[in-house]
This record gives structure tokens, C-alpha cells and sequence, in this order.
């Protein structure tokens, strides 16, 4: 027999009205429930802690300073060979000036004007700057997903700054030893900090891929494809550079032996050396590209002519050539052609292996097209590190140092235009044929 089903609902149990009148979390209907707060989102976390913008770049930019000033101050406490660096205050006014020096900023001296940049020091103090502009950019929560306004006012913000600490330290060196004009200081380091933290701040914030997409594919390829070239120029001038002075390296220990200054003085020298490096490397490359350089007013060299004086006593010009180039030499005259071309083919080479992965085709019109706008764009960057890589040192004949900027840009572009169209076509023509027709 089935067991009877009782009436009433067994004790404990809530009656089936009250059941009813429950949600499934068991709280009673009509019952107020306090508000659970709403989950923070991960990228909401740092909003309310986020720097604000004068904040971030004042650390960020001192910090940049001090790194680079570092440096100096070495190369100043191991080489004794200013008159004015005898004392502390005088050391730190003297530093302050090769450091202003590296940035670009002359100096005059009793000995006459000093320009002559030291080219390692500025491509420091660029990396400096242009990571600052990268932890500013992060600091205000730009990071992936910034806008141009505001990776320019990452930049705006930090180049004021530098500017700032340019005219303070030419105001402190100005107080005695080398003479500095704070305000030519202040204008250069604004225009440099604002230039090198710009270059980190599009890149953290992600601004510059829209730029870079908005531009026509011919000029954005032969944008890569300049800078390729330029830096492959340059590569090459700094390893004929270092074969040459390794080739002389018996006169240039003669030269440091020469000044008597002790180890610590003699290490110093080659850290001054090392730090003017960079400049023979563009001298180098200017070289090879058939302009020359100069080594004080009325000199020459160039691979068809070699005219020099009496030089300073410096071990970075053990390697100057004694004469122009004569027999296995002449194959030097075909490096920037080849720098050229293999700009020419790794731009193509790329083009090719993108158009595989998509399907498409690669049309001779912007192969042609990239590679002769490539020249001009390697010779703007030549050009402009020509100029950066010379200045006066001291008066007298040593007042014209280094090479002739236009000169450069001019010879750049032809080389790298001519170069890197062979090198395209070269390596289009040995491509295997693409499956879609081409297109521009």
C-alpha cells in the first residue's frame, strides 16, 4: 500500500508560499540587499594613483641629466688637463661644460670658441631623454593607448625641463672657467629634449602607428628603407674607422705615452677618445662617400686628395690616411654603393615575404618608388650627423674640423637612390613570380 501523504509539511520546513517568496541566493523577496561594490577593472587600478604630468617629467628629466653627466664627471676626475678643474667647484664647472658640449652647445675659452661635440656623450643623453619620455608616458596612464597631443606634451614637458637644466649649468660654468650663454643653452636643450623624448613618447603611446598607416605605402617603405641605408652607411664608415686607427695603433699609444699624466690621466685621454669616436665614424662615412672632411682650415681629406698640417697630439688621428687611395683601396669606393643595395634588398626581401603571407602582389611601381625616395631620406640623416660631427676647436687652423654637411647629403642621395633601386630590382627579378597580379 502506498504510505499516505501527511497534510501538513514536516516541521523545520518553510511553507510553499514562503519558498515562493525566496530568490535562489535564499534572501526573502522585497528584502533590501546591500550593494556589493563593483569589480575594479585592472586598468582602473592606477588612475587615482597616476602622476600628474610636471610631476613625472621633473623626476624623469632630472634623472636623465644625472645619468648622462655621469660620465663627464669620470673622464673630469681622470684627466687633470684643464687649468680650471684643479678644485672641486672647478672640476664640477668644467664637467658641466663638457656635458653642455655634448649637447651641442659651444663654448668659448681663452684658447678661442670649442664646438666640437662629442657625438658618444649626445647619443647618451638622446637615450636618456627618450626614455624619460617612455616612463612619463607610462607615469600618466598614456601607455598603448596615448594620442599625439599627448605624446607632444610628454615631449613639450620634458624638453622645457632639460632646457631649464641647460641654462642653469651654463649659468654655473659661466660663473668661472669656459664661458656658456645660458640662453643659447636653455633654446638648444629645450629643442633636443623635446626632439629625444618625443621619440619615446609616440612609441610607448602607440600614436605613432596611425601616423605611420595614414602615410602612402611608397613613402612609409622608403622611409624604412633610407634609415636602413643611412645606418648601414654609417656602420661601414665606423669599421673602416676602427680598421685604420687599429692600424696605427703604435703611434696613437705613442701619443698617450706622450702627455705624462699617470695611468689614471692616460685612461682618461682614452676615455675622451672613445667619447669623439662616433664623430670619426661619420667622417669615415663621409670619406667613403667621396666628400672628405677637413682637420683645420686649408686641410683635406678625401679618397682622390690628402692635404694635412701639423695636427694636434690626439690618439683618434693615428689613423688618417697619409695619401689617396691607390691599387686594393679603390674597392673602398664600392661600399656605399653596396650599402645601398643591401638596403635595397632587405626592404624588398620583406615586401616579398608579406605580400606571400597575404596573397597578393608587389608591383614594380612602389619597389622603384621606395627605394628612390630612400635617398633622400639617407641623405637628410647623413647630412644632419655630418653637420652634428664637426665644429671648431679652439682657435687658430684647427678652426674647421670635420665634414661639409650639404656636400654629404648631396652624395648620400645620389648613392643610396642608385644603390638601393639596383638592389630592389635585383632582388625582385630572381623572386619567384607571385600567384595574384600585381599591385601598386
Amino acid at each position: 500500500m502506498m504510505a499516505a501523504i501527511p497534510d501538513k509539511p514536516q516541521s523545520g520546513a518553510p511553507p510553499p508560499a514562503e519558498v515562493a517568496s525566496r530568490d535562489f541566493a535564499g534572501t526573502p523577496r522585497g528584502s533590501r540587499v546591500p550593494a556589493r561594490p563593483p569589480a575594479q577593472r585592472r586598468g582602473d587600478r592606477g588612475r587615482s594613483g597616476r602622476a600628474p604630468l610636471w610631476v613625472a617629467a621633473s623626476v624623469a628629466t632630472a634623472w636623465a641629466a644625472i645619468v648622462s653627466f655621469l660620465p663627464v664627471a669620470v673622464v673630469t676626475g681622470l684627466a687633470p688637463l684643464f687649468e680650471h678643474a684643479a678644485t672641486f667647484a672647478g672640476a664640477v664647472r668644467v664637467g658641466l661644460a663638457g656635458w653642455l658640449l655634448g649637447h651641442g652647445v659651444p663654448l668659448r675659452t681663452a684658447a678661442g670658441p670649442l664646438g666640437l661635440p662629442p657625438l658618444a656623450l649626445a647619443v647618451l643623453a638622446a637615450w636618456r631623454v627618450s626614455r624619460a619620455g617612455v616612463h612619463v608616458s607610462r607615469a600618466i596612464g598614456a601607455r598603448h593607448r596615448g594620442t599625439p597631443g599627448q605624446a607632444l606634451s610628454v615631449a613639450g614637458t620634458i624638453g622645457v625641463g632639460y632646457g631649464v637644466l641647460g641654462a642653469l649649468a651654463a649659468t654655473v660654468v659661466s660663473a668661472g672657467g669656459p664661458d656658456a650663454s645660458p640662453l643659447r643653452a636653455g633654446l638648444t636643450l629645450t629643442v633636443f629634449g623635446t626632439l629625444a623624448a618625443l621619440v619615446g613618447a609616440l612609441r610607448t603611446t602607440g600614436a605613432l602607428g596611425p601616423v605611420a598607416r595614414a602615410l602612402p605605402p611608397v613613402l612609409r617603405d622608403g622611409i624604412r628603407t633610407g634609415v636602413v641605408a643611412a645606418l648601414l652607411l654609417i656602420g661601414a664608415g665606423a669599421g673602416a674607422a676602427g680598421l685604420a686607427v687599429a692600424t696605427g695603433g703604435g703611434a696613437a699609444s705613442d701619443m698617450i705615452g706622450a702627455y705624462r699624466t699617470g695611468v689614471p690621466g692616460q685612461a682618461g685621454i682614452t676615455l675622451v677618445s672613445a667619447a669623439y669616436a662616433p664623430n670619426a665614424a661619420v667622417w669615415s662615412t663621409a670619406y667613403l662617400l667621396g666628400p672628405g672632411f677637413a682637420v683645420g682650415t686649408g686641410t683635406v681629406v678625401r679618397t682622390t686628395e690628402v692635404s694635412l698640417g701639423a695636427l694636434p697630439a690626439v690618439p683618434l688621428l693615428a689613423g688618417l690616411p697619409h695619401g689617396p687611395v691607390e691599387g686594393f683601396g679603390a674597392a673602398l669606393l664600392t661600399v656605399p654603393v653596396l650599402a645601398g643595395m643591401s638596403a635595397g634588398w632587405l626592404y624588398t626581401r620583406r615586401l616579398l615575404r608579406s605580400a606571400d603571407r597575404e596573397r597578393t602582389g608587389v608591383g614594380w611601381g612602389r619597389l622603384i618608388g621606395a627605394a628612390m625616395v630612400s635617398g633622400p631620406v639617407a641623405g637628410v640623416l647623413l647630412g644632419c650627423a655630418a653637420l652634428a660631427s664637426g665644429g671648431p676647436l679652439a682657435g687658430g687652423r684647427l678652426a674647421e674640423i670635420g665634414p661639409v654637411g650639404w656636400q654629404v647629403a648631396a652624395m648620400a642621395t645620389i648613392v643610396v637612390a642608385v644603390g638601393a633601386t639596383v638592389g630592389a630590382a635585383g632582388s625582385r627579378a630572381v623572386a619567384a613570380p607571385m600567384p595574384n597580379s600585381p599591385r601598386d
